[in-house]
């Protein structure tokens, strides 16, 4: 339950001021458009920074996140570049497009995420780490339900070794829900990343206003309808997905990270985010 922000923001003074985030498209805010935002694109990073800002007009964010990276590609182009930002708060959600590949070893994943904790733990930095979805809900990507609790257990025990805190999206049953995803069915919405925002608050332990957004109704449709949409969505996003797989192509070939410099936010009445 969000606690009354505009009293507590006045006697609360965060330990943080500058906060890196490190991933892929989850991280970069695909699903969650936003022309008014770099790259077009908020997400819940970007939500969180905002919050985070009104107890500091100082308060710096950076976002290196950039979709379709793989757990190693990550260690090798955002690492250090956080680290150069020298932040007191970084995010890292890493090995998602590793666990959902086939023939991938969810302990290779994770110690390979420990390596990079590891190496950005040298700062000080209170490092923030996330659990994957419960896949069970998907019929896609429910035969890798297995894969993602190993990694999901490696996640925990990595934060337990390092004193990060866990965001655990596992736990959240909202997730289950379609209506808090984005048409591709791969990544949240709006409503998805505004719920992810919410949950990092409740980790960090950062008092906010940050209600929870109201849920659309779910739109009626037949049998037949809700098949066709599926052949729909099939050739649209999952088919692609799986040629990009195949060709060892990314979606985020090309892409630059959408805000590289630590730089103030001003959150607006509306909540977006001014640079």
């Amino acid at each position: 339950m969000a606690q009354d922000g505009s009293a507590q923001q006045e006697r609360v003074e965060l330990p943080w001021s500058r906060f890196v985030a490190l991933g892929d498209s989850f991280t970069e805010g695909v699903g969650d458009p936003d022309p008014d935002s770099p790259g077009g694109l908020r997400g819940w990073a970007d939500r969180l920074a905002e919050v985070l800002s009104e107890f500091d007009e100082d308060f710096a964010y950076a976002n290196l996140a950039v979709r379709g990276k793989l757990i190693q590609q990550i260690a090798d182009t955002q690492v250090e570049a956080a680290l150069d930002l020298r932040p007191d708060l970084i995010s890292v959600c890493a090995g998602g497009n590793d666990v959902i590949r086939p023939g991938t070893d969810p302990d290779e994943v994770a110690a390979k995420l420990e390596r990079i904790v590891e190496r950005l733990s040298a700062g000080g930095a209170t490092i923030m780490l996330f659990t994957g979805v419960d896949t069970a809900f998907q019929p896609v990507f429910r035969s890798i339900r297995g894969k993602v609790a190993i990694y999901n257990e490696n996640v925990r025990k990595v934060a337990q070794r390092h004193d990060c805190i866990v965001v655990d999206q596992w736990a959240l049953d909202e997730l289950h829900d379609s209506r808090y995803w984005a048409g591709d069915r791969l990544h949240l919405n709006a409503l998805g990343h505004h719920t992810i925002a919410r949950a990092a608050l409740a980790a960090l332990g950062v008092p906010h206003e940050l209600e929870p957004l109201e849920v659309p109704d779910l739109p009626e449709r037949s049998w037949r309808e809700a098949r066709r949409e599926d052949v729909v969505w099939a050739r649209e996003h999952f088919v692609p997905w799986v040629i990009r797989r195949i060709k060892h192509v990314s979606s985020g070939d090309h892409i630059e990270a959408k805000r590289p410099v630590a730089a103030a936010l001003r959150a607006s009445r509306h909540g977006a985010a001014e640079d």
